[in-house]
């Protein structure tokens, strides 16, 4: 089929380079013209596993082709699926206005039928808005379908998410959209959920606030732990067996971040709040989130004493590994927190070094190339992402390099014991602490 994805952000070029490598013909739009001409040229602006191979071998096939069209876009396609960035305003709404002009966009050069379909993550009742849209400006009276078909991709994972999906949920009304739909996702060979629109919509706010919820859950009993003496792995493991709850995203930490979770969780509150049924269980979330970060940069000042003028080693930029998305990232608020206070921090990260250096916030930093570089002379080592990289080190040459060898793990990359007997003093989340031998 022809496809054409409007918006070449991480959804939409992830989305578009898998389409095409199972055989439709896809053109990524976007209004940024260096970024597509970097595409075009074979660079990809964002790092994610296999993305970057998948893009050049079907530019290769002529598969898939970059332009900066609406028209192009629109003429060339069957389907129109729209990608385009759903930042969180002020208000903790969903700022809409990159959606509502593509629409209109749409409607100018729309002059056969086409199914227009939402990807990016919209409130309920956005897909009336975009029929709305598309219909009053549409000057030819042209046919077309608004459907809606949330993403579930995973920073990090999200070529094989794409891939290999858990499901696809279609919201239409429309036989006719519902058919080209699942003709588009025919490939993937995935369970298909038919829904209408409205359904579609909450489908995505729902999933990602549950799963921030059970990210919260475990943190909060991660606190119990802590002032019990109980571990909070061996407690996940034994709740995490239960077929009903499942192990996942029950990894106690510092908390959530990234480009989904925060904004998804706020706007979800606000929609809940403008239909009249306020969601106060998922602003205990949020609280639970906020505290943990405070809770862990508690403990690091409890053993420093103070943080002005001490060296602090921070392991870890991005938001969650296998990505360079430092957005709403726990990592870089804990740098801010710390610099704010006086401290001496260096940091390194394997893939968000470049992002990093843009954050006005940690500007004070010192971003380093290497992970040893970053612990030079430390006094102590924060453990804010769990990159693989961290958990294959080696903690002997670690311990030497450092100035006092303390480690501060904010995602439980190590085991406690043997931090203990490598003469280590270690704290991490949830977790009996063990002082050195």
């Amino acid at each position: 089929m022809d496809l054409s994805i409007i918006g070449s952000g991480y959804v939409g070029l992830v989305t578009g380079a898998c389409f095409a490598d199972v055989g439709h013909n896809v053109t990524c739009v976007d209004n940024d013209s260096r970024k597509i001409e970097s595409l075009r040229q074979g660079k990809v602006p964002i790092y994610e596993p296999g993305l970057e191979e998948i893009v050049h071998r079907n530019v290769s096939a002529r598969r898939l082709r970059f332009s900066e069209s609406i028209k192009d876009a629109v003429d060339n396609a069957q389907v129109v699926f729209i990608a385009v960035p759903t930042p969180q305003d002020a208000s903790g709404s969903v700022d809409l206005s990159f959606i509502e002009k593509v629409a209109r966009e749409i409607a100018g050069v729309l002059t056969d039928y086409r199914v227009i379909v939402d990807k990016s993550t919209v409130p309920v009742k956005t897909g009336e808005k975009v029929a709305e849209s598309i219909k009053r400006y549409n000057k030819h009276g042209a046919e077309f379908d608004v459907v809606s078909n949330p993403e579930f991709l995973r920073e990090g994972c999200a070529v094989a998410d794409l891939m290999k999906p858990d499901r696809i949920v279609i919201g239409a009304s429309s036989e006719r959209a519902i058919d080209l739909m699942k003709k588009v996702y025919e490939p993937f060979m995935a369970p298909i959920l038919v829904t209408d629109v409205n359904s579609a919509e909450l489908i995505k706010h729902a999933a990602n606030s549950f799963l921030a919820l059970k990210i919260s859950y475990i943190n909060a009993v991660s606190a119990i732990c802590e002032a019990s003496g109980a571990d909070v792995e061996k407690v996940a493991d034994g709740i995490g067996m239960d077929r009903r709850i499942g192990r996942n995203f029950l990894n106690a930490g510092i908390g959530y971040g990234g480009s989904c979770f925060p904004k998804d969780i706020a706007a979800f509150i606000t929609i809940s709040e403008q239909l009249g049924v306020p969601f106060n269980l998922l602003k205990e979330v949020q609280r639970i989130n906020a505290t943990q970060k405070d809770r862990f940069l508690k403990a690091v000042r409890d053993a420093l004493w103070v943080l002005r003028d001490k060296k602090i080693a921070v392991w870890g930029l991005t938001f969650k590994p296998d990505t360079d998305d430092i957005r709403s990232s726990v990592a870089i608020e804990l740098v801010a927190d710390m610099l704010r206070e006086g401290a001496h921090v260096t940091a390194y990260d394997p893939k968000g070094m470049a992002k990093a250096r843009e954050v006005k916030a940690i500007a004070g930093a010192h971003l380093t190339n290497t992970a040893m570089e970053a612990i030079e002379g430390a006094e102590a080592l924060i453990i804010a992402t769990e990159w693989a990289e961290f958990a294959k080190v080696d903690l002997a040459l670690v311990k030497e390099k450092m100035h006092t060898p303390m480690i501060f793990d904010g995602r439980n990359l190590y085991d406690p014991e043997t931090m203990r007997k490598l003469g280590f003093y270690y704290t991490s989340i949830g977790r009996p602490q063990r002082g050195a031998e």
